[in-house]
């Protein structure tokens, strides 16, 4: 990736980045209450994704947003 940007579109990158977390995250979060009781391997994954995507989540809001999550460490 050799393109150059400017920083609104850096920022849009992320805003885009960010948002499809959120929807990542929350697929995953489905599958996982809805695989819980009979896949418990899947289940097992599909909450590790829950938790990555989180951590995703947490850290592109801290570029968004500094020191959103400050209080919650």
């Amino acid at each position: 990736m050799t393109d150059v940007v400017d920083s609104d579109e850096l920022l849009r990158r992320i805003q885009r980045a960010r948002a499809c977390a959120v929807q990542q995250e929350r697929t995953w979060r489905g599958r996982r209450d809805t695989l819980d009781g009979g896949d418990p391997d899947g289940a097992r994954e599909a909450a590790f994704r829950v938790v990555a995507y989180e951590t995703v989540l947490r850290v592109l809001d801290e570029i968004l947003t500094p020191g959103k999550h400050t209080e919650d460490t």
